[in-house]
């Protein structure tokens, strides 16, 4: 029997390390920071092991639920402080706690020479507890307010390195862009209380589920709303450009936001509210087209970054898509397994970035790399493993939710299936060729490391690290076993970690979806999944895995066989290379189509008109109107008893004035 108890711990814990570390962490030694960082994270991700075994055992119910007590109760609302255990929120929380324990690992290596090593570890702990506060939530108040509390946590660790203005410019804008998703979220609340009267899932969702009569309408303006507030935490299509520049954060930040947190936060909720969302089509629709669009249009700029970093960056964005993708078709299944996978191998490939960084002495530019083969070699078949997982080869993790995404698009009855389909089948193949190419351009050829440093050394620039400080080269080398061993881990969910949901087409018994069945019980696609033919299933397979074979063959041409023709490619397309370099110049758009009107509105009407005219104004005449005042006034205290005799007589025939008109009103 499992203590529902416990159930406080898991967000608690880390609670506590934050205010631990946030407080007098300053004063500890960095073994002792270091510990209470990593109780506070290690005690949860058992906690949430103890539970699995137990939710998975016979006679185990589908969900727990624990109240602490009414947090809001006034006439006709109500908010309880609870949580609630079910199959979905279990997954999510094996991905927080664990792959959170294994970054939280990583950074005391990485982070060891670092300035405000207390207040990094007491962020990292933060982030956790809202991220586990959020996911354990019963209700969308308290989900609410992990969302708000993830955003915070990003913008204090994005800006960790506060010193630099790229780092504190980038934590401002995801703070920023994430607003405008939270407003939607706002609305929608909003909206749920008074078309419900009340914020809790339960409620909510059964009250749809006996009403199947209500479609569209409000419901659709709901689920509206809440894809605004899921397109900025996820990263979608118009909301996703906050997520690139997030990379000016340490990259074990960089690894705990894109795997296992923050931008999981709009794929969960997403699903979480699949009852909403499947009573309205065309909000169905939206997401799916949402994440097609942004899955295409990520993975084409990921293709020609050369920060390794921001590669990373742009399939985080992509795969996102595909989960928004697999969420808009209906299989919240598979989009919350692809979330599972990609967690792992996401966070392998940012923790193995972070490894050829630091073996790099603070170098990101791909075109300063190359061989490091044989001189890191523990990061480099971690990597690989990272690589071909998401590449989507089998029998590695990536291929079998990938596929499941791509052949739950193919049967939906979405009009737009399967044109939805190719769209995720070409990104499948750029994705193959751009994490190809990353792994070429780092790891084999020459090395273009040394003579990257001696040109500095001559030049007299300083090498600068992604914290700004001046930094050495000592030689690249490996990383230490800290930082090697989670690597080795998720190397290893990385390869295995797919094959709890090996469809039975392919000879598995999809082990993920009967899990979440309980949970996602409605969905037309889900349905239609049932009976389609395993022959299809295969088929696409096949396709998808040669799209992946394509995008390796390019990527080998290209930058192993011939590592010169890329560029020559580029220099024949000047104008298009730039267009995709240069991301498509949508910062440039927002800066001169939002940004820029806004801040001559600001700067001309409320800085002039109002703080000026206005406010300032309203100031002066206050001013004004007291000393006019005061020198009428000031007049009565004279000191002459002839003039306080005088004012006297005025004030007595005012009075019987006032008195006389009263009578005569009468």
């Amino acid at each position: 029997m499992f203590n529902t108890n416990l159930l406080w711990l898991i967000p608690l814990l880390p609670f506590t390390g934050f205010l631990i570390n946030g407080t007098i962490g300053r004063k500890l030694s960095r073994p002792v920071v270091t510990a209470i960082a990593l109780l506070a994270t290690a005690y949860p991700a058992y906690i949430v092991a103890t539970l699995w075994m137990y939710m998975k055992s016979a006679g185990a119910p589908e969900s727990i639920s624990i109240v602490s007590r009414p947090w809001i109760a006034i006439t006709g609302f109500h908010v309880d402080f609870a949580f609630t255990v079910d199959h979905l929120t279990l997954i999510m929380l094996g991905v927080v706690t664990g792959v959170g324990f294994l970054i939280h690992l990583y950074s005391a290596g990485y982070m060891a020479h670092e300035d405000g090593y207390w207040r990094f570890f007491a962020y990292l702990n933060l982030f956790m507890f809202f991220m586990l506060v959020l996911v354990l939530s019963s209700n969308f108040l308290l989900l609410f307010v992990g969302w708000e509390g993830v955003g915070l946590a990003s913008y204090l660790l994005i800006g960790f390195y506060f010193k630099k203005d790229s780092a504190a410019n980038a934590g401002k804008k995801a703070f920023v862009v994430n607003r405008i998703g939270d407003f939607g979220f706002l609305l929608a609340m909003f909206l749920i209380i008074s078309h419900f009267g009340s914020l809790d899932f339960h409620h909510v969702f059964s009250n749809i589920a006996a009403n199947p009569d209500w479609k569209g309408g409000t419901l659709t303006a709901i689920a509206l709303l809440l894809v605004l507030g899921a397109a900025g935490k996820s990263a979608q299509i118009p909301l996703y450009v906050w997520l690139p520049d997030a990379m000016e954060g340490p990259t074990p930040v960089s690894a705990l936001i894109h795997a296992a947190t923050m931008v999981t936060a709009g794929i969960y909720m997403v699903a979480r509210c699949h009852v909403l969302f499947d009573r309205s089509p065309y909000a169905l629709g939206v997401v799916a087209i949402i994440g097609a669009a942004t899955a295409l249009f990520a993975a084409c700029i990921g293709m020609v970054q050369n920060d390794i970093k921001r590669v990373l960056a742009y399939s985080t964005v992509s795969q996102l898509g595909y989960m928004f993708l697999a969420c808009g078709v209906g299989a919240y299944t598979a989009g919350i397994f692809h979330l599972l996978t990609h967690a792992f191998f996401k966070a392998l490939l940012f923790l193995a970035a972070g490894s050829v960084i630091h073996a790099l002495s603070g170098e990101q530019d791909m075109r300063n790399m190359g061989g490091l083969r044989k001189r890191i070699p523990v990061t480099f078949w971690t990597m690989t493993m990272g690589v071909i997982a998401i590449a989507g080869i089998p029998p590695w993790a990536g291929f079998f939710s990938k596929d499941e995404i791509l052949y739950q698009a193919f049967v939906s009855p979405n009009p737009l299936g399967k044109l939805l389909w190719f769209v995720g089948l070409v990104t499948a193949l750029m994705t193959s060729f751009y994490m190809f190419r990353l792994w070429f351009k780092t790891f084999f050829g020459e090395s273009r490391f040394e003579a990257s440093q001696a040109a500095q050394a001559h030049s007299h620039a300083a090498h600068t690290d992604e914290a700004g400080h001046a930094t050495h080269a000592h030689g690249v080398h490996e990383s230490p076993a800290i930082m090697t061993i989670p690597l080795i881990v998720l190397a290893i969910l990385s390869i295995v970690g797919g094959w709890v949901g090996v469809p039975a087409a392919l000879g598995g018994h999809n082990e993920i979806e009967a899990f979440l069945e309980p949970v996602f019980t409605s969905g037309t696609a889900e349905a239609v999944a049932t009976v389609a033919n395993h022959s299809l299933e295969l088929t696409l397979a096949v396709v998808s895995v040669l799209a992946a074979a394509l995008g390796f063959v390019i990527a080998f041409a290209l930058y192993y066989k011939k590592p010169g023709t890329a560029a020559a490619f580029a220099k024949k397309a000047p104008a298009l290379y730039r267009l995709v370099d240069n991301k498509f110049y949508v910062d440039e758009i927002y800066d001169a189509v939002i940004i820029t009107p806004l801040l001559m509105f600001t700067r001309l009407f409320l800085g002039g008109f109002v703080d000026s005219g206005l406010v300032n104004g309203s100031g002066a005449l206050a001013g004004l109107t007291t000393r006019g005042l005061s020198s009428v006034t000031r007049r009565i205290q004279s000191g002459n008893i002839r003039s306080y005799a005088g004012w006297l007589a005025i004030g007595a025939a005012a009075v019987m004035i006032v008195m006389l008109f009263g009578f005569w009103q009468h």
